[in-house]
């Protein structure tokens, strides 16, 4: 299986690790993640203004790309996931910008036909969790995970389509096939606050610990999260030591394709 595949800025930077190992993980799960030429910035931040049509045009480019060679698009971040979902359903609803988008550009004749999974759908739908459970050569055997959402792989429900917003279970599914023990908690889907952590650091951080205190106090050894910004937050602004790790390092690791535990 070969996936069209839009890693965004981060992953390039401050989050490799989470690329890396799920490229490398790729190849044992049995599909290839094609990444797409001259790809940009998504704009980490989905447009709320209806006019706002020109940063919407690198991710329609980027979605009409994927479409052409009739591929699903995948995501890793959560973030660009969340962009390219809602800019996507724009596409596919509104025959105002679609317009507008062709008057940019000629070639840019699109209307929300490619499908938009995140890596974690891949292996769900794609792959099964039976079968990654079988593939798993170092089973994750006494590791008690809390499985973090944050909010914008889940909202707004009805466009993200990812899990059931207030009581999702994706990750826990995902953990449960890689031998972890899954440690649910009220937190894992609200917001850490990441887009407010420069401006209003302290109350980012009632945020932060808020989350990580509730995870460690219904037993957790760490947090394992797809989004970049929210790994950041919480590792620099968390008063308890309770590690967070993209899901894909545990991943490789259960995998056999990482050395090492992943923390």
């Amino acid at each position: 299986m070969i996936f069209s595949y839009y890693p965004g800025c981060t992953l390039s930077a401050k989050a490799q690790k989470l690329d890396i190992y799920a490229r490398e993980s790729a190849d044992v799960l049995g599909f290839y993640l094609e990444e797409i030429d001259n790809w940009q910035c998504c704009g980490a931040v989905y447009p709320l203004g209806t006019n706002e049509v020109a940063s919407k045009l690198p991710v329609i480019r980027a979605l009409k790309a994927a479409n052409d060679k009739e591929r699903p698009l995948v995501t890793l971040c959560s973030a660009c996931h969340h962009v390219f979902k809602r800019i996507n359903d724009d596409m596919k609803h509104n025959a105002d910008l679609r317009n507008i988008v062709k008057n940019y550009d000629d070639n840019l004749i699109y209307s929300g036909e490619t499908e938009v999974l995140h890596y974690l759908e891949v292996i769900k739908l794609h792959i099964g969790f039976d079968k990654l459970k079988q593939l798993v050569q170092n089973p994750l055997r006494g590791r008690k995970i809390g499985a973090y959402y944050g909010c914008m792989l889940l909202r707004p429900g009805g466009v993200m389509m990812f899990d059931d917003p207030e009581n999702p279970t994706i990750i826990e599914e995902f953990l449960r096939a890689l031998g972890a023990a899954p440690v649910p908690f009220a937190y894992r889907n609200e917001c850490c606050g990441g887009y407010i952590s420069l401006k209003q650091g302290e109350k980012a951080a009632q945020m932060v610990n808020k989350i990580v205190v509730n995870a460690a106090d219904k037993g957790a050894d760490m947090l394992v999260t797809a989004c970049p910004l929210c790994q950041y937050n919480i590792s620099q602004k968390s008063e308890k030591d309770l590690p967070i790790l993209y899901f894909t390092e545990i991943l490789a690791e259960a995998l056999g394709v990482k050395d090492g535990e992943a923390y």
